[in-house]
């Protein structure tokens, strides 16, 4: 399977410019020396689209192309990087020729390549090709009318869908020779309710590396309909948010966007070798209430934040980060693994070619607890229950959060009530975890609509988490 991956890589990278990965030979050649520990070669082409329907119309119909190499070499902390959208022989020996500059002088080779046999999580498809051009736009036309008929105060109605397919193909001087291609699909929906002059909006989505068909089956793109407007609705009766210490219950799912933000973060293996994450020196540690148990896996099939592979050709792996509470890992790419003494995670991930690697999350989750979600909510005598979110922001270095909750309601005597709107979540991520007193058995994954920026590069990544009960959390809000 994988050769045949290899062979589509060299037949849409390589073939084009007269090119052979057994040429790639003499670029290391040239890239490598005595001084220069490392060098890797990232081929990418890459092919999207949008489509946006708003207000009925046709706002947006979006195409592109883009494809290119980047060149890498390391010397101990030391990295050159160059890149170019020709992929030739002239262009492959000027960029090496520059990054080797960067890094370090030198005269050498790497290892003779060798295929990397990894297995494959997606098909090796195309999604742009996937359904015909009228067919997406009738898709989206009969979720925006869809939309509409669920309520007479659904005022306004966006629909959108995008797909991209890239396809890579990674050589380095440690002798991997990989490649990967990678369907991604995602489609959004954004409707607005009108009532007595209020208005308030609902969000849903979702998608993931197949086609745009299976966006369609089982109901599931009319299903994303039904979120936005119940969410659009539900806000349109939304009270003003207390203020104060609380017991805050977080929903199953795309909440777990807040373990992502303050603790995944964090739990990259750059910011710990450099000493700036509020987890470094940890490894051993108890950092979390007994009980949670937090993994990164690019290995789940099909799903936004998976890869066969990173992007340095390393398989990726179900990464156990936290256990029981205990610290016991970061998330590695080759560079910091090697500066650390460990092995990398194949958690190395770039947003293209023209930007270098680095430790990223794939999918990132906290595993299924005992506990009965209607008992946790039971145990509240008052506090907020918080199953959707917007925005955030995070300070690797303490972990500190703020959080905007898109959806939330007060839970009083153990029940929930009224829904709140203005309600932010305040705190620090390794407190957070100490303050978790139970934990749901309905773990789960969001639905595939997760974008995840780090130093200006933006990948796909998945979330995920049963219901939480976090005790005396602090609650930003608009009560007076």
């Amino acid at each position: 399977m994988m050769d045949s991956l290899i062979a589509q890589a060299e037949r849409r990278l390589l073939t084009p410019g007269g090119l052979a990965a057994t040429d790639l030979d003499r670029v290391f050649s040239q890239l490598m020396g005595p001084s220069i520990d490392a060098a890797d070669l990232y081929f990418q082409h890459s092919r999207s689209e949008s489509w946006l329907l708003e207000e009925g119309i046709v706002k947006d119909g979006s195409h592109s192309i883009e494809q290119g190499v980047g060149v890498r070499a390391i010397s101990g902390e030391k990295t050159g990087f160059a890149y170019s959208d020709e992929i030739v022989m002239p262009q492959l020996l000027q960029a090496s020729k520059a990054a080797r500059a960067i890094a370090h002088d030198g005269n050498g080779a790497g290892k003779p390549l060798a295929l990397n046999g990894a297995r494959q999580l997606y098909p090796a498809i195309d999604p742009v090709d996937s359904l015909p051009n009228p067919d997406k736009i009738a898709l989206l036309r009969e979720v925006d009318a869809y939309a509409r008929s669920r309520d007479p105060r659904i005022k306004q109605v966006i629909v959108s869908i995008a797909a991209t397919v890239d396809t890579i193909l990674i050589a380095a001087s440690d002798g991997t020779l990989a490649a990967d291609v990678r369907p991604l699909v995602r489609m959004s929906v954004q409707v607005i309710a009108e009532q007595n002059g209020r208005r308030e909006q609902g969000h849903s989505g979702g998608g993931g590396r197949h086609s745009y068909r299976e966006l369609m089956e089982n109901g599931r793109a009319l299903g994303f309909a039904d979120e936005a407007v119940r969410q659009a609705l539900v806000n349109l009766e939304a009270v003003d948010a207390p203020a104060g210490s609380m017991t805050v219950v977080l929903g199953p799912g795309w909440p777990g966007v807040l373990l992502h933000e303050a603790i995944g973060h964090g739990l990259e293996g750059d910011f710990n070798r450099k000493g700036s994450s509020a987890f470094a020196g940890r490894i051993g540690d108890r950092v979390a209430a007994a009980g949670v148990t937090v993994v990164d896996d690019g290995t789940l099939a099909n799903r936004r934040g998976s890869l066969s592979i990173d992007d340095e050709g390393t398989p990726t792996e179900c990464t156990t980060l936290i256990e029981n509470g205990i610290l016991k890992g970061y998330m590695q790419d080759k560079l910091n693994a090697g500066l650390m003494g460990v092995k990398s995670t194949g958690n190395g991930r770039r947003e293209s070619f023209t930007a270098l690697p680095m430790p990223r999350m794939t999918n990132t989750y906290m595993l299924a607890g005992q506990h009965d979600p209607q008992e946790i909510i039971r145990s509240v005598k008052r506090g907020l229950y918080a199953p959707n979110f917007g925005g955030g922001q995070v300070d690797i270095t303490n972990g500190k959060f703020v959080f905007s909750a898109s959806e939330a309601y007060l839970i009083e005597d153990g029940r929930i009530t009224r829904p709140v709107k203005g309600a932010t979540l305040i705190g620090s991520g390794p407190e957070v975890l100490n303050r978790v007193s139970m934990i749901g058995n309905d773990l789960k994954l969001d639905e595939g609509v997760g974008v995840c920026g780090k130093d200006g590069q933006s990948v796909p990544v998945g979330v995920g988490q049963p219901t939480l009960k976090i005790d005396n959390m602090t609650v930003g809000g608009t009560a007076s």
